[in-house]
């Protein structure tokens, strides 16, 4: 799942209009006047609709005959799209979203650093020493290499599971864990690379339990991270262990 690339004109038409529909500017079944909205944005009624196809792509909006263009349910929307989760951000609504994903990885990532644990082979040892070292690399770098070599880390945990569904869960985490990165990276923000050296090595180790309860002192990290970068809290029982 790429992000849309559209550049100049089209691309900004594209943003600033995703960013209305999820700020509520547009509310939910709402039909859009494309002949008013080229007007208040100076756009031709054919540049305005094909930014208006993007949109449609991601399930933001749809058209229906004598009605024309309107906003779609939220439950259609693509959540999980990299352009929606920064339009959701950028529309005020990053608390709920981090929030969101918070309580997922909590749900998934211990498990799967347990599963790594009983199942991890040497080629997978050897990926997460070398997202490790990139991780390393970039603590003090650009952004979106950080956000790179965490990604690369985090696909490495999945894939050392083999379980194909937890593999598959990488398209919950990417677009998410990538805005995450970079509004932490950018901020102050504790060194990296101590909680997954502690994750890689229980795994390497063959120690579930050990790897289970370091990515889960990981976790807690990564919020206390994205809180010192946002103004809206992530309710404390997202991250604490169920009993």
């Amino acid at each position: 799942m790429s992000a849309y690339s559209g550049r100049g004109v089209h691309g900004q038409t594209v943003r600033l209009l995703g960013e209305r529909v999820l700020a509520g500017e547009f509310a939910e079944g709402q039909t859009i006047d494309l002949v008013e909205l080229s007007e208040e944005l100076d756009l031709s009624l054919t540049a305005l609709r094909e930014a208006i196809k993007v949109l449609a792509a991601k399930g933001l909006v749809g058209s229906r005959q004598k009605k024309g263009t309107f906003v779609r349910p939220r439950g259609d929307w693509n959540l999980l799209d990299p352009d929606v989760v920064r339009w959701q951000v950028a529309a005020g609504a990053g608390d709920v979203f981090f929030r969101d994903l918070a309580e997922l990885r909590d749900a998934l990532e211990p498990a799967a650093a347990l599963l790594a644990a009983r199942r991890r082979e040497d080629g997978d040892v050897a990926e997460l020493r070398a997202a490790l070292g990139e991780i390393a690399d970039t603590v003090d770098g650009q952004a979106e290499d950080a956000v790179r070599a965490d990604l690369r880390w985090h696909r490495a945990l999945l894939a050392a599971t083999h379980n194909e569904l937890f593999t598959r869960t990488d398209v919950f985490f990417s677009a998410g864990l990538s805005e995450r990165d970079r509004l932490v990276h950018e901020g102050d923000h504790d060194d990296p690379v101590p909680s997954h050296e502690a994750v890689t090595e229980a795994i390497a180790a063959g120690d579930p339990f050990a790897a289970e309860a370091a990515m889960r002192s990981l976790l807690t990290q990564a919020r206390q991270d994205l809180l010192r970068v946002t103004e809206h809290d992530v309710p404390e029982d997202s991250l604490e262990r169920p009993e």
